[in-house]
């Protein structure tokens, strides 16, 4: 039997690589690190993220019995890392760039055996391939980090499965295009020209190498930043996708206030998303379509309300897909997807947006839309006072069953109403507010006989010679009223001033009966206020979107 080969010397590895050597899950790993003392110790990274010496830990795992053989990838992938440290784009550069260029011997640049790896890994392969399993370990390890600058495979599928087939004549754009990944992997294998541009060198570096070698020969990736400095000022895209920076505040908002790209409005610093997305759609040829992955907020934020307006009202959004929460690489937050389309005159606008909800999906499930999922928008329903795009409230509305809901608050408000007049006390002619000279006791005399009980928020009675309905009651008599209100007009029951009239505990009962009825009536009163509110706003949205008429 051949020797194994042994792990290169320095060698670093994660815990979610100790697994994959092993075969086993990343729970397994951490299992055995609390069970077995003589586990490798942690030799460096943090301590949510612990990197391991990989010759102990293939030493342990043959001890143990655990280990597989390390793949010549597997060596590939630590030699770089232990060479490249935090530059592993350079390092996957380099490798791509040796691999280019097919006549030439292993760069020198490249440590240890990393050259001879990558052309044995070639040989039995593709140059290819081995360049896109290398970008699929960094993005891998670059999103367990919690690092937003990579497009994770979620993202990629969502895109693919929404971005509309393009001609093979056609051109592919992806203004931040990163290493790559989502430019190379959106429309046909060949045919489409695609045109990149990445504000990292390393990353345009290694973008231009992964395409020369993965048959993508019409691909053209340039250095840059494209807000500040678009270097493809003439260029007209049939589609446009990008998976852009967010939460960026210096994108150049104060250099660029004139700029003819800012078509709806300019964004504010806080809105670069919108920045971003009229960018792409200055690059966007008639009847070409942009796809851009945003943030949920972008659809709600006071400050891009007005871009998000003229976008409507010209008929330019076509559709807003909210993705299953975990598709995004870093967080769990849910993504949208904008989908915008530039028409071929002015009478190609469209008329309504469609809003498709697939935040109740699995993230790894399916992404076709169920017909609950999807709601068609017309553009005057969206244009009120916040321009909110969030597709989970337009589909919720959209599948409202507002005659049934309209029917039932009405019969409830009926009800209501009939309740209401019962709760009025009977009254009868009193003696009058001038023959009233009733004897009376203070409430803080009370008190300290140990009859009431400052309760919160208002006194109560703790005797059976006194009630409680009737203490409250006469409690908020406009005298008493004008005693616990202050000088600045702040109202307070507390009571501590107040007098009540000394009545037997009969008629106490008699008269806190109707202080009662009364109390009720007024939160009854407060419950009709706001249901015929809430009936009155249904029946005006249900008209007003065709889901209710009036009756002949």
């Amino acid at each position: 039997m051949a020797d194994k080969p042994a792990a290169p010397a320095g060698s670093l590895v994660t815990s979610s690589e100790i697994a994959r050597i092993a075969g086993v899950t990343r729970a397994a790993v951490s299992n055995w690190r609390r069970r077995y003392d003589d586990f490798p110790a942690p030799v460096g990274g943090a301590v949510n993220s612990p990197l391991f010496d990989l010759a102990k830990v293939q030493a342990w795992l043959d001890g143990q019995r655990k280990g597989q053989d390390v793949t010549q990838e597997v060596q590939l992938w630590q030699t770089l890392r232990a060479a490249y440290g935090d530059d592993m784009i350079g390092g996957l550069a380099d490798v791509a760039h040796m691999l280019a260029d097919a006549a030439g011997e292993p760069s020198e640049v490249l440590p240890g055996d990393a050259g001879r790896l990558a052309r044995d890994l070639a040989a039995s392969g593709s140059a290819g391939e081995v360049v896109n399993a290398l970008a699929e370990r960094f993005t891998d390890s670059v999103r367990r980090a919690g690092s937003d600058q990579v497009t994770s495979p979620r993202i990629v599928r969502a895109v693919r499965q929404f971005a509309e087939e393009v001609p093979p004549e056609g051109t592919v754009f992806d203004p931040a295009c990163g290493i790559g990944t989502l430019l190379l992997a959106v429309g046909p294998a060949h045919g489409p020209r695609r045109c990149g541009q990445e504000s990292d060198p390393r990353s345009a570096r290694f973008a231009q190498l992964r395409a020369d070698l993965t048959d993508r020969a019409d691909a053209d990736i340039v250095t840059g930043d494209s807000l500040r400095h678009d270097r493809w000022p003439e260029l007209k895209a049939d589609l446009v996708i990008s998976d852009p920076p967010v939460g960026d505040t210096d994108w150049g908002r104060e250099d660029l206030l004139l700029d003819s790209r800012w078509e709806f409005g300019t964004p504010s610093r806080a809105e670069s998303e919108l920045a971003w997305l009229q960018h792409a759609y200055a690059h966007t040829a008639p009847g070409g379509r942009v796809v851009m992955v945003m943030p949920a907020s972008v659809a709600y934020r006071k400050g891009g309300r007005r871009i998000r307006a003229e976008l409507v009202r010209r008929g330019i959004l076509t559709q807003i897909t909210a993705l299953p929460p975990g598709v995004a690489a870093s967080h769990a937050l849910p993504v949208h997807l904008w989908h915008l389309r530039r028409p071929r005159s002015l009478g190609d606008a469209v008329t309504s947006v469609r809003m498709v909800d697939l935040t109740a999906n699995d993230p790894d499930g399916s992404l076709e839309a169920q017909p609950d999922q999807v709601a068609e928008v017309s553009l005057i329903e969206l244009l009120d006072d916040a321009v909110d795009l969030t597709p989970g409230r337009r589909v919720a509305e959209s599948h409202r069953d507002f005659v049934a809901e309209y029917q039932a608050l009405k019969q409830e408000l009926a009800l209501q109403l009939r309740q209401l007049s019962e709760l009025l006390p009977a009254l009868t002619e009193g003696v009058g507010a001038s023959a009233v000279d009733w004897p009376s006791v203070s409430v803080a005399d009370l008190a300290r006989a140990g009859l009431v009980q400052y309760g919160d928020p208002e006194p109560v009675s703790v005797s059976d010679q006194l009630d409680t309905d009737f203490l409250q009651g006469f409690l908020r008599s406009s005298a008493n009223t004008r005693r616990s209100t202050s000088a600045s007009g702040t109202f307070r029951l507390d009571g501590k001033g107040a007098r009540i009239p000394q009545m037997d505990i009969a008629e106490q009962r008699r008269y806190g009966a109707a202080f009662r009825a009364l109390q009720e009536f007024e939160e009854l009163t407060r419950r009709v206020s706001e249901l015929s509110k809430q009936t009155s706003a249904l029946a005006r949205d249900g008209l007003g979107n065709g889901a209710l008429a009036p009756t002949e």
